[in-house]
């Protein structure tokens, strides 16, 4: 069995590992590039799978190394491993650097970028995917396989595509955890308990969404059959209407845009 490398060792990197031993992955064939004495020995006991404080010839053995750095660290990390990765196929799931910048760093034009999202960690995240014109149908379907145990995938077009999907679906676990705290607090305000405005918000927007992706309705049908003329739903719509908010909404997404391809700026030039 080929063997996966990964280039730090945090959440996201055990998400992933995690998913693949679940899916039968042997342990021995996945290594893990560390410098945290602590994180490589939970990976270890984790998981079982192969760690190294730094980079080495050991690396030469993988056919798939996936970055997980943070992206101020990466041209860092890059520079021991460029010697060993370059007939790889090369995964990232740091947010900021872009291909041509991983693809300078490591010598090969075959890499993919992706966005993934914290539900990954539970197995229901998604992951917006761009391959340069080196990565083949092939390797597009050995990434996919990888990913697949922490949730969807949905593939690009154009690399500056990815700032949108950031905004949306890599931020966007805040935004609903942001709405869940605005529930509970309303539920509290209206004599409820915080524990029931928990439950409550939280089945809400779980079947809510379970709902919305199993109906061939867009969300304004789905929206508007519960909203009745007059009732109760109609004025808290009205309120929030009023109130511009999903205008504000809009322009928050718009402003994680904005942040995400600064970031690139900033980290992810070659």
């Amino acid at each position: 069995m080929d063997t996966i490398a990964f280039i730090g060792g945090g959440n996201m990197a055990a998400a992933i590992i995690g998913g693949l031993i679940r899916s039968g992955r042997a342990p021995a064939s996945i290594l893990v590039v560390d410098p945290g004495d602590a994180q490589r020995e939970k990976l270890k006991a984790d998981f079982g799978v192969r760690v190294l404080g730094a980079a080495d010839a050991t690396l030469e053995e993988a056919s798939l190394v996936v970055w997980a750095v943070k992206p101020q660290y990466f041209q860092a990390a890059a520079l021991p491993c460029a010697a060993h990765v370059g007939r790889a196929l090369h995964l990232s799931v740091m947010a900021g650097i872009r291909s041509d910048a991983i693809a300078t760093a490591v010598r090969t034009q075959r890499v993919v970028r992706s966005m993934p999202n914290t539900p990954a960690l539970i197995g229901q995240g998604i992951s917006g995917l761009f391959g340069r014109e080196g990565v083949t149908e092939a390797e597009r379907k050995t990434v996919e396989a990888v990913l697949a145990p922490t949730g969807q995938v949905t593939w690009v077009a154009r690399e500056e595509d990815l700032d949108a999907v950031t905004a949306l679906s890599g931020s966007g676990p805040a935004y609903v955890f942001y709405f869940v705290e605005a529930m509970m607090q309303a539920a509290t305000d209206m004599g409820l308990t915080a524990a029931q405005g928990k439950q409550l918000a939280l089945a809400t927007f779980t079947g809510a969404a379970s709902l919305a992706a199993a109906s061939e309705d867009p969300p304004d049908v789905l929206r508007e059959r519960v909203t009745s003329k007059g009732g109760t739903t109609f004025a808290a719509l009205t309120s929030l209407e009023s109130d511009g908010v999903k205008a504000a909404f809009v322009k928050a997404l718009k402003a994680a845009q904005h942040r995400a391809r600064e970031l690139g700026d900033e980290f992810g030039r070659a």
